[in-house]
């Protein structure tokens, strides 16, 4: 009975430390998105239309966050699957093939 009580309790534990360790950033992939900066707030795409035709690069994509005073950007890419709700605080960064930049608009 102790055995078994032992190897629970040991399993658990186990389980509950590798469940901790699986949010680790070391593993993670890299994102898109930009999260929220110190201008956030409610998207208007018209001030960021100037990043059409450039690369989808981080620096790139947080200048036309800030241009458009959106709390938050992302960049999407051909045939990739996103959410559909609309969101007023974000900007969405439409790329091509190539990862240049073909239509910005808020959502």
């Amino acid at each position: 009975m102790q055995i078994s009580r032992t190897f629970t309790l040991t399993t658990c534990l186990c389980a509950a430390l590798l469940a901790g360790c699986s949010g680790l950033p070391g593993g993670a992939a890299p994102t898109a998105s930009v999260g929220p900066g110190p201008r956030g707030g409610v998207c208007n795409a018209a001030p960021a239309q100037r990043v059409i035709g450039k690369q989808g690069t981080p620096s790139v994509i947080e200048q036309a966050r800030v241009a458009s005073g959106a709390a938050m950007a992302r960049l999407l890419h051909p045939r990739q699957a996103v959410t559909q709700e609309f969101n007023t605080e974000r900007l969405n960064l439409v790329v091509d093939s190539n990862g240049r930049i073909t239509a910005v608009r808020c959502g």
